[in-house]
């Protein structure tokens, strides 16, 4: 059954914002999807507009700057603010319009409250139709699409939704997201939905997109996006500790994966794709706040951010801010599974290459990002340790170990004067409680 806590923040997120997103009338946007012999593309205006896009809704001058066009967020908080914003810097928006998923069937049986929440969206969408930095409504977010019968009223309030747009704003498409390629929620999405265009979240997956896409174009051939893409995820399988921590690389390895990834499987010859969007423009608690972060939350750039730019703009940059190739806690990597005494004084240091002479150095240290509550990851960064670091030398440092037994991690990040970072952490337990 749908809590009630989730129920309100629905109801938040669709009416957070009750005033007008521009003071002056612009002329908004027309955008369609255009089908020549088997080629979509996305039509602003007319003219034929390839997505650069980047998931999140902070750092949109820099976006600009970098070659970005479009972003994407997931629900109405701040809308209108985000928006403005957006407008003011030309940037086209992927308006996410958040509802429960369909296993919440509770939810999608009582009429009451799905028309209540209906209403408000349909408000909302009446609402900011004409505002020009609209480029497509997302109905919902990593949806499930079920065969059994007893979603129909997931369905039909699902369609409900989609023919409500067709209807009063055609001239924004409508999307919904999926994790990876799912060919049953594929199946279920062209007959038994209205949708325009397809979207995919995808991380490790996408090493298999263009082979999936190519073995079900028999069944589906419609246009796509890429919705959110990036490294992959702490959930991919990813190298971890014995204590199962995730090991994060460090931000120049991340840029380099970057690069390499999209070059070697983003589809961007298939007449089918539309574009995609970089997970995550800005600073995000996920495990770490740095593990998808292309930001920090002060606005300063990881390496990783010019690879994005070099993506978006097709040429080489020479990137000259800080790196870091590597870290190491007492001698050992992470994959050695250090475990530490409680205040056990240690020893921790990254390897720096090039110019050192301007830079400097931050460490911290977290308890680790383990918590989840009703299943759901934490957003909110974890309160660092203060009081445990001795001294630091150059890229060294010395500090004791915490008290309590536990996981943590060692945190560095290196700045330079003109507000590029690089980042690296490596776990550790405490083993035993001081005394």
């Amino acid at each position: 059954m749908l809590s009630k806590n989730l129920s309100q923040i629905l109801s938040i997120l669709l009416l957070f914002s009750v005033y007008s997103c521009t003071d002056k009338k612009i002329a908004n946007s027309k955008i369609s999807i255009q089908e020549i012999n088997g080629k979509f593309n996305l039509l602003k205006n007319g003219k034929v507009f390839n997505i650069k896009g980047a998931s999140g809704y902070t750092n949109l001058e820099e976006l600009k700057k970098s070659g970005g066009n479009s972003i994407r967020i997931w629900d109405t908080t701040h809308v209108d603010k985000i928006l403005n914003e957006a407008n003011k810097h030309g940037i086209s928006v992927i308006v996410g319009l958040p509802i429960p998923p369909s296993k919440y069937l509770d939810y999608y049986n009582n009429e009451a409250k799905v028309e209540a929440d209906f209403k408000k969206i349909e408000a909302l969408v009446n609402r900011l139709k004409t505002n020009p930095a609209v480029l497509m409504w997302c109905v919902g977010n990593e949806l499930v699409f079920p065969n059994k019968p007893n979603y129909y009223h997931f369905y039909k309030s699902f369609n409900r939704i989609v023919d409500m747009i067709h209807k009063d704003d055609p001239d924004h498409p409508v999307t919904t997201t999926m994790v990876n390629f799912q060919k049953n929620d594929i199946v279920n999405i062209k007959l038994r939905t209205n949708i325009d265009i397809i979207s995919f979240n995808i991380f490790s997956r996408i090493s298999e997109l263009k082979d999936d896409l190519k073995n079900f174009s028999w069944f589906w051939d419609g246009p796509y996006l890429i919705t959110e893409w990036s490294i992959d995820g702490p959930w991919d399988g990813h190298v971890e500790t014995a204590w199962k921590a995730k090991i994060e690389p460090t931000s120049t390895s991340k840029a380099k994966a970057y690069i390499d990834r999209y070059q070697k499987y983003m589809p961007t010859n298939d007449p089918r794709f539309l574009g995609s969007f970089i997970f995550y423009w800005g600073q995000k608690q996920e495990i770490t706040h740095t593990w998808f972060s292309l930001f920090d939350e002060f606005g300063n750039k990881t390496e990783a951010a010019y690879a994005v730019e070099e993506l978006w703009k097709g040429k080489k940059l020479a990137y000259t801010g800080p790196k870091i190739t590597d870290i190491n806690l007492s001698d050992k990597k992470a994959i050695s599974n250090i475990l530490l005494k409680p205040q056990e004084a240690q020893n921790a240091r990254i390897n720096v290459p090039g110019d050192t002479s301007n830079l400097e150095i931050k460490w911290e240290i977290y308890p680790e990002d383990w918590f989840k509550k009703n299943n759901v990851d934490n957003v909110v960064r974890p309160s660092k340790i203060g009081g445990l670091i001795i001294r630091q030398s150059g890229f060294s440092v010395r500090f004791n170990a915490p008290g309590i037994e536990g996981p943590y991690r060692l945190f560095a990040t290196v700045f330079d004067k003109q507000g590029n970072i690089a980042t690296a952490n490596i776990p550790f337990y405490v083993v035993g409680n001081e005394k």
